[in-house]
């Protein structure tokens, strides 16, 4: 078991699923670890037991990160603690009802979790981290990232501005040495399906995959360097192909001149 720590890893969304794995994966490779949930008593028992498995140092840090006053706590410790080497991105709420049987109230609160809090959370560790030399950024997006018209348009929102917001930081800190993923998971085996009011029981067994090997896939990702990882996905090259797609557009998304198939026609009424 290592002694030296590679820095101390900031989890939020930690006290359970894919939070909870991994703060015991990263533990496992020598971070120390401050995980962060708004469930005091799961939060205490999630860091023991990883404290005992591992060895590491793990402090806990309750907050609900859809309270601006939480949120400005874990802001100044990001900001602030300069053991701080990573920040997993994790905490986030979906919603499978569609836009007409959708609460307008918990639709904001979805996002200014997803995106707000994430957003707030960033801004605060990105300086510290680029001061210091360096560190790695992961956010946890979704595959309705890129498919939203899988579930509610709302949450498929978020993970896209999550997705988006992720690549502009890669493009602006990897030349300061800070790394970036964004994570897109298909369905997987945790709690969210509850929480959004279905039962993953529900789902096909063949589209879910178990919270463990989505962290383990995550993780790989990050070792080989990848922007983006969908845990799923066989194929490196078909990202690629996605990729190189929307580059194609990208030089004639802004251009002077309006293209023959939007001017006005000339024939006659």
């Amino acid at each position: 078991m290592s002694i030296t720590s590679k820095g101390l890893a900031v989890v939020t969304g930690a006290s359970a699923g894919i939070g909870a794995v991994y703060g015991d994966r990263l533990a496992g490779r020598g971070y120390d670890l401050l995980l962060v949930a708004r469930n005091a008593d799961r939060l205490a028992a999630t860091a023991s037991r990883i404290a005992q498995a591992t060895g590491r140092a793990v402090e806990t840090l309750t907050a609900d990160l859809n309270d601006r006053h939480d949120l400005s706590r874990v802001e100044a410790v990001l900001a602030t603690d300069p053991r701080i080497t990573m920040l997993i991105n994790n905490a986030g709420i979906g919603a499978l009802q569609p836009l007409l049987q959708s609460d307008i109230d918990a639709m904001e609160a979805m996002i200014e979790l997803n995106a707000t809090a994430l957003t707030r959370l960033t801004y605060a560790v990105a300086p510290a981290l680029v001061a210091r030399g360096g560190g790695t950024i992961v956010n946890i997006a979704s595959v309705v990232a890129i498919a939203p018209e899988i579930l509610n348009g709302v949450y498929g929102g978020t993970k896209a501005f999550v997705l988006a917001f992720s690549q502009s930081l890669h493009q602006e800190l990897a030349p300061k040495n800070v790394r970036v993923q964004v994570v897109l998971p298909g369905a997987t085996a945790t709690n969210f399906w509850g929480a959004a009011g279905g039962a993953v029981e529900q789902l096909p067994e063949n589209i879910v995959m178990q919270v463990d090997d989505t962290v383990d896939a995550a993780l790989a990702g990050l070792d080989q360097g990848e922007l983006v990882t969908i845990p799923s996905l066989a194929r490196a090259e078909d990202w690629q192909a996605y990729e190189d797609a929307r580059r194609t557009l990208m030089p004639n998304l802004s251009l002077s001149s309006v293209p023959e198939r939007y001017r006005p026609s000339t024939a006659a009424a």
